[in-house]
């Protein structure tokens, strides 16, 4: 598939990309800033784009004529609200360039702990992160009360750099706890969770979680 990934030189994306290419896709990284691909090893199948994610314009020439648009983005500290600017322009743009789906990296804040109870608004969610997570949250309602082909992927509280084993659980709204009742997966199942959903749609305008 030929694949447009904003965030493709974070902690996620990164591993996004990686997958992506290992599964022989064409992707094309998004940036606004071409001084940060510096350190991206070039591929046969790598192309590089500049758009600007928070204005549609720039978005829709960039992600025109590919089958899926994927977001890592992230914004930067105190300038969460961007999240809501970054889902609408993803929005107006996928709808404007036909392109088939889009799939977001989401947040976890807004995941159940127990029915109606939200992660963010549980007592031991760091007080750090929830604007954040409500960012997170407002964005998710933009996407489904939207008009395109979407899929948001929430990771579990814990998700850092790690092993890529392929293996992992599958869940919807509510956080997927192991044995001792911790959340967590490595950035590089993620990604792999990520890419099958690419690859084989289980969850079309819906949102789904993955956990060990």
């Amino acid at each position: 598939m030929k694949i447009a990934l904003f965030g493709a030189t974070g902690t996620i994306g990164s591993r996004i990309l990686q997958e992506a290419l290992r599964r022989e896709h064409e992707v094309t990284m998004v940036v606004r800033d071409q001084n940060k691909i510096a350190g991206i090893t070039p591929h046969e199948r790598l192309h590089i784009a500049t758009a600007d994610i928070l204005l549609p314009d720039t978005v829709t020439e960039a992600i025109s004529g590919q089958d899926v648009v994927i977001s890592a983005y992230g914004p930067r500290f105190g300038a969460e609200d961007e999240l809501l600017e970054a889902a609408r322009s993803l929005v107006e743009a996928v709808r404007r360039a036909h392109v088939h789906r889009l799939i977001v990296v989401g947040g976890a804040g807004s995941l159940e702990t127990q029915p109606g109870v939200m992660l963010m608004d549980t007592p031991e969610f760091p007080e750090e992160i929830k604007p954040l997570a409500r960012a997170h949250a407002q964005a998710y309602e933009i996407y489904k009360t939207s008009d395109i082909d979407w899929t948001y992927l929430s990771p579990p509280p814990v998700i850092v750099p790690g092993e890529r084993t392929g293996m992992f659980r599958i869940g919807t709204t509510r956080v997927i706890l192991d044995e001792l009742d911790n959340s967590r997966i490595s950035a590089e199942d993620y990604a792999a969770a990520l890419l099958d959903e690419v690859e084989d749609a289980q969850f079309i305008r819906e949102r789904f979680t993955v956990a060990y």
